[in-house]
């Protein structure tokens, strides 16, 4: 696997350039009004490149990618500028020749694979629909199509071909992808956000896939992300964007040594981690402009704490400072600087709730879904989901849940609210087993207990006003009889998440994606729980809305004392958020214990592989270990059959004959740090 800073990656062919834009200008036609996304942005790409594009929601990184190969939506336009591969302006060619270029000379790699492959088509019908508009037909499309799968690590492809999408998991799809885009033996791929979502050890398969395809072919990319850990494994370069501007270009390592413009710091300044834990973290206040109106000055003006007078009247102009550029007012009459790099600050000490009894239990949690087939429906095995977990809630601390996609994680938070009946183990609420409640008694229990689910979209009600959703569980749950009492908590609620009260009358789609997880988190408030499961809450938002999220979940356990169970793959937020973590592999919880302890000594090696999976932003690994190639290069087992002995050792570098046939005791290692595996000192 390669570094998480990118060390080994190949140099790029400078000259001449594979990709030259200048001056793109991108108008989208809304009524009476125009929005720009894109407003004169420049940049080059050479072959073997890989440039990435950087920024929030909403900077117009996407519209971007898609003014290269004009696709833009029907009420979109370019208004302006050059878009040249190989010298070749795309913007002057007919339609009939960009067709072409599309899938062919240019691959691109979309963010969200399930809604971009066709489900009612065969993975390989559309593999070979994208070779057939390239020249490649018949019985040689079909081998073709089966050595594109092999390639991207899609084993028995002749097998898979046939198989539909939703037969593949997440990081296959996105490999099913990379495939069709690189059936028209692209020049250029544009992969925007091809690793959003995906689990650490799946986004480095991605990632390791796509680097190893780029230096074989010598392609150029594009690449857009807010993941500043995927920048520093993946790029030569870098750009900043910020409400359809480029604000800073440079190459990789200087732009990590010390980034430049103030909006480009607040970003390094949003990431959470270890060193940050207990301080808030420093977000941009407020969001991206709308980008309907025009800007006399600096773009990044009024979110910007170092701003003067001249930044709201003037808009800046391009400074070199070294190796870099920056379009900066601050940087006038500069040509060297050192300034302070983006680092961590000292951690800062919390005092936590020690020592108090638990408000929720689970032990021996099992979920086991039962596999029907034939014309009866009998019961021909079970998909074990979750075997034997326990875990502890306490007052004022968190305890985050990790694993890849599929380990079980989710099951866990939904049968711990008893939104999945359990098929074995019990549930204590203060000490009260409440297995057994069911109707009232369990509506009692969901005052206590709520859940805040990972895709706010599709967890908020569209036809419903923001006011009603909140208010439809204390009316379920009898929590404020009173109307007017309800609608004056709507109001605190909605202002206590960072929202205006008058916000209470539009619909979820009128919100962001981190504004819609704040009104789950009100939601979810609004019946005064005790316990709040938290399931991938800032999987999909960029580094700035998550650090939005995170100081406000810090704020509201400090005011109110309540427990979390944060269910997430993103490790660097269990460092900064957690007091305690559990490992999950394979519906079993395989290490536990204080998150200091478990990151920075783990002992199973399958939290080792996904600490080695982790690209972060100084290069290093918080831990090398043998085993991480194994786990990257293979996927989850099923658990409808899981491997027998201890689940992990088909991908274990460390697994002997004792491995295969039995499954580890709980083994302690020291000060509340537990563990299950045959190997005895992997954490020495």
């Amino acid at each position: 696997m390669a570094s998480g800073g990118g060390a080994a990656l190949p140099p790029p062919r400078l000259s001449p350039p594979l990709l030259s834009v200048s001056g793109l200008g991108v108008v989208i036609d809304r009524g009476p009004v125009e929005v720009r996304p894109v407003d004169g942005v420049d940049l080059t790409i050479a072959e073997g490149e890989t440039f990435a594009l950087l920024g929030e929601s909403g900077c117009g990184k996407s519209m971007t990618a898609l003014a290269l190969t004009r696709l833009l939506p029907d009420s979109g336009r370019i208004e302006r500028g050059e878009v040249r591969l190989h010298g070749e302006d795309l913007l002057r060619l007919p339609e009939s020749a960009m067709r072409s270029v599309r899938g062919g000379r240019i691959g691109m790699i979309f963010q969200e694979p399930s809604t971009s492959l066709n489900p009612v088509m065969t993975v390989g019908a559309q593999i070979v629909e994208a070779l057939a508009r390239h020249g490649t037909g018949g019985a040689r499309a079909e081998e073709e199509a089966c050595r594109l799968l092999e390639a991207v690590g899609i084993s028995d492809p002749a097998r898979r071909l046939r198989d539909f999408p939703f037969q593949f998991s997440g990081g296959m799809k996105q490999r099913v992808m990379i495939a069709m885009a690189l059936a028209g033996q692209p020049q250029l791929l544009v992969a925007d956000e091809p690793t959003t979502a995906l689990d650490v050890t799946i986004q480095a398969q991605v990632l390791d896939l796509l680097a190893k395809i780029q230096a074989e072919r010598g392609m150029g990319m594009l690449l857009i992300t807010h993941d500043l850990g995927v920048v520093a494994r993946m790029a030569h370069r870098v750009g900043v964007m910020y409400a359809g501007e480029l604000v800073e270009t440079g190459p990789r390592e200087a732009f990590f040594r010390a980034p430049l413009h103030p909006y480009a710091r607040k970003l390094f300044a949003a990431l959470p981690g270890a060193g940050r834990r207990g301080a808030p973290l420093d977000a941009p206040n407020g969001a991206v402009p709308a980008l309907d109106r025009d800007f006399p000055g600096c773009r990044f003006a009024e979110r910007c704490a170092l701003a003067f007078d001249r930044c709201d009247d003037e808009a800046p102009v391009w400074h070199r400072i070294g190796d870099q550029a920056v379009r900066c007012h601050l940087y006038e009459g500069v040509t060297t600087l050192h300034p302070q790099p983006a680092g961590m600050p000292a951690e800062a000490v919390t005092q936590r709730t020690r020592g108090a009894a638990p408000v929720l239990e689970v032990k021996g949690l099992s979920v086991h879904f039962p596999v029907r087939k034939g014309l009866l429906r009998r019961t021909v095995g079970h998909v074990r989901a979750v075997d034997g977990v326990s875990l502890s809630l306490v007052p004022g601390r968190t305890l985050a849940l990790v694993g890849e996609s599929g380990c079980g994680k989710t099951t866990v938070g939904k049968a711990a609210l008893k939104l999945i009946e359990p098929t074995a183990g019990e549930l204590f609420l203060d000490g009260e087993n409440i297995s057994a409640y069911r109707g009232e008694a369990l509506r009692g229990m969901r005052r206590v207990v709520q859940m805040v689910f990972q895709d706010p979209f599709a967890s908020l009600n569209p036809r419903m006003r923001v006011g009603d959703i909140i208010e439809e569980g204390m009316v379920s749950l009898g929590v404020e009889p009173d109307p007017r009492a309800r609608r004056a908590r709507i109001d605190e609620l909605l202002e206590r998440v960072g929202l205006s009260a008058d916000m209470r009358w539009r619909h979820p789609h009128e919100f962001s994606g981190g504004q819609r997880q704040r009104i789950a988190m009100a939601r979810a408030l609004a019946v005064s729980p005790r316990v709040i499961v938290c399931d991938e809450p800032t999987s999909a938002l960029d580094v700035s809305v998550q650090a939005q999220l995170l100081n406000l979940m810090r704020e509201l356990q400090a005011e109110r004392g309540l427990a979390y169970l944060f269910i997430t793959h993103n490790l660097a937020v269990v460092e900064y958020l957690a007091d305690e973590v559990a490992v999950m592999y394979l519906g079993r919880i395989v290490e536990q214990g204080p998150v200091g302890k478990v990151l920075r000594a783990p002992a199973h090696p399958y939290t080792r592989a996904l600490l080695a999976a982790v690209p972060r932003i100084g290069g290093e690994q918080a831990v090398v270990a043998a085993e991480e190639g194994a786990v990257a290069a293979s996927d989850l087992p099923s658990p409808l059959n899981p491997p027998a002995g201890c689940h992990f050792h088909p991908r274990c570098a460390h697994a002997t004959d004792v491995c295969r046939v039995s499954y580890p005791p709980v083994a302690e290692f020291g000060q509340g740090h537990r563990f299950r595996c045959h190997w005895p000192r992997l954490g020495d």
